[in-house]
């Protein structure tokens, strides 16, 4: 991958960071559910995260044309998976469906966080730079947690109660 294609990648990644904010953001908005709005809005502070960190990287790239040594690795991981607390839920059960707009933003924000998890390995892979390896495989991974969270609450807004029952892990055991 040569330089231009590089910041042409990253032109794309900023886009795609900005208009997902955007639509977690509506969505948190929106839903009356309070499990969609708590993983909608820390959806989308990581997605934040992601733009200013790649917004920084192609600030850096774009002055110097190379990968820029003093910009850390780090990204804040996302904290979503946590959001689907067994026990939480189950206090909030009453609240747990969501409405047909909530279960199709979900469906959607899978697809966006599917999408940008190939993306981000896309880069990963045409890299051989290993901190730019690293950095683009970190994103991917991020994102791909956000695609398996989103599935995971879709399932529960669908049907909270199966949910439960397979997230509880109940078994007999004949003791």
């Amino acid at each position: 991958m040569d330089e231009r294609q590089r910041l042409d990648a990253l032109d794309v990644a900023l886009k795609n960071e900005t208009s997902e904010r955007e639509f977690y953001l509506e969505h948190a908005r929106r839903t009356k559910n309070p499990l969609g709005k708590a993983m909608f809005q820390e959806i989308a502070d990581d997605e934040l995260e992601h733009y200013r960190r790649l917004e920084e990287l192609h600030g850096r790239w774009k002055s110097s044309q190379r990968w820029p040594e003093s910009l850390p690795l780090e990204v804040r991981g996302t904290r979503v998976g946590r959001l689907l607390d067994v026990d939480r839920l189950v206090r909030d059960a009453g609240e747990s469906r969501g409405d047909a707009d909530d279960i199709s933003a979900l469906e959607t924000a899978a697809r966006f966080e599917a999408k940008g998890s190939e993306f981000y390995a896309g880069l990963r892979d045409a890299v051989s730079d290993p901190r730019e390896k690293a950095f683009f495989d970190l994103l991917s991974r991020i994102e791909r947690e956000h695609y398996l969270s989103l599935k995971d609450a879709e399932e529960y807004l669908k049907d909270p109660v199966s949910w439960l029952r397979r997230t509880e892990h109940h078994s007999l055991d004949g003791a």
